[in-house]
């Protein structure tokens, strides 16, 4: 879809947190104008730093938790995640009655949430249009 669109997509690696630094200076270097962090457990650990270093290189951020928003991000699109525990707890609740996990159904999440943080979007010069902070879930300001 990013090449329907005429855009380029650059795939940044970085295996621990002490790579955080070089794939964001290889990240300004190819001049990318905005990035969309991966949920992975090392990202999610070390969301500070990712967030720092996205505000220290002026780099719209998008995640997929909003708690990388609490913690400075620009955005979050995602799973909304007490949502998603509730209905762990469903399941659970039904194993306790007797129900077989095999018998389960496969689900998938069917609530998302959309976080904006505004205090970071005036930080980087942008305006979010008022029908997106209209469709936000929560707004930070």
């Amino acid at each position: 879809m990013a090449r329907e669109l005429g855009l380029q997509v650059h795939v940044l690696r970085a295996r621990s947190d002490v790579e955080f630094d070089a794939v964001f200076a290889s990240f300004v270097k190819q001049r990318a104008d905005a990035l969309v962090v991966a949920t992975d457990p090392l990202h999610i650990t070390h969301r500070d730093q990712l967030t720092a270093l996205a505000a220290r290189h002026s780099v719209p951020t998008a995640f997929s938790l909003r708690e990388f928003v609490v913690a400075g991000g620009l955005l979050s699109y995602g799973t909304d995640l007490a949502d998603a525990y509730r209905q762990v707890g469903i399941y659970i609740a039904r194993i306790l009655k007797g129900t077989k996990p095999a018998d389960l159904p496969v689900t998938q999440p069917t609530k998302f949430e959309l976080v904006i943080n505004l205090r970071t979007a005036k930080a980087l010069g942008l305006t979010v249009p008022s029908g997106v902070l209209a469709i936000a879930d929560e707004v930070i300001e």
